[in-house]
């Protein structure tokens, strides 16, 4: 590469949450240094179908490759949104959009970064969460669920996040496991993926929630080895508004949430982009 040329590099974000006007500035501020430059943006860009299409349509047109795994914002119905879709054909019609915008899905062939760090098989991934990282103690979702609502730690997405036409969210994690499951191994052996999903894909993230309860909704444990057994590069996530990285198995994961505004202005300041290739090599401590 000519000296003095930046290169390229594989960039995540995620809880952009544009709907707040501290977060619509700082998705606007959001540029590649590099012509090749990619950005995962892994969930929670807005709940307003309109929203969604603003920022992914921005970054878009800025970024050589936008690979977007969902959060559970997207997948909310909320009130007032011309978009009343449901559950998976709202879902469905985000893929579309995507598509239209030419930004990698769950849905697609997973695109391969071959700047220096790869080839690694970028894989946006949606498995979504079934109650399974209980309040402990709780032997069932049902009074995993009952002492959160006691508590009044209940997510959002109790009122607004539909399975249609599953019958649960669980059913439709199951569902959305297997599929996946079948694609990662579908993999070539000397391809690794860098794993892209809004929520952790094991528990030890959620130790340090602020309120254990909200464990519940933020994965499954029915993932917990897909970093070891698919041979994962990372593993980016966000849902947890903890900014960090942390290791499990060798392998390196990504929290790169921007979260709410009352959250990231107590820290100090940050670029909102996070490098994950090629791997920065002056990060030896684990909390950014």
């Amino acid at each position: 590469m000519p000296q003095g040329k930046p290169q390229p590099r594989l960039l995540a974000v995620s809880d952009l949450h544009i709907a707040y006007a501290e977060n619509r500035e700082v998705t606007e501020r959001l540029r590649p240094s590099s012509d090749g430059d990619w950005l995962i943006v892994a969930g929670d860009v807005a709940e307003q179908y309109a929203d969604v299409e603003w920022a992914l349509r921005l970054l878009a047109g800025r970024f050589a490759k936008v690979i977007w795994a969902p959060g559970n914002h997207e997948l909310w119905t909320p009130p007032k949104d011309p978009c009343d879709l449901r559950g998976e054909k709202r879902y469905l019609r985000l893929v579309e959009l995507c598509r239209e915008l030419g930004v990698a899905t769950p849905e697609d062939p997973y695109p391969v970064w071959e700047g220096e760090g790869g080839p690694v098989a970028v894989a946006p991934l949606f498995v979504l969460y079934d109650y399974s990282f209980r309040v402990p103690g709780a032997d069932t979702k049902e009074e995993s669920l009952r002492r959160a609502y006691e508590s009044g730690v209940v997510c959002t997405d109790e009122h607004f996040l539909h399975p249609d036409p599953y019958p649960t969210r669980e059913d439709w994690c199951r569902a959305r496991v297997e599929y996946t499951e079948r694609r990662l191994a579908e993999l070539p052996p000397e391809l690794r993926p860098v794993l892209v999903n809004h929520w952790p894909l094991l528990r030890e993230p959620t130790r340090v929630l602020r309120y254990p309860d909200f464990a519940q909704w933020c994965g499954t444990t029915l993932t917990a080895d897909w970093h070891v057994r698919f041979r994962a590069a990372a593993a980016v996530y966000g849902h947890l508004h903890i900014p960090r990285v942390t290791w499990h198995d060798g392998v390196r994961f990504e929290e790169v949430s921007v979260g709410y505004p009352r959250e990231w202005r107590k820290r100090p300041p940050r670029e909102p982009l996070r490098q994950i290739l090629p791997r920065p090599v002056d990060r030896p401590g684990d909390v950014w």
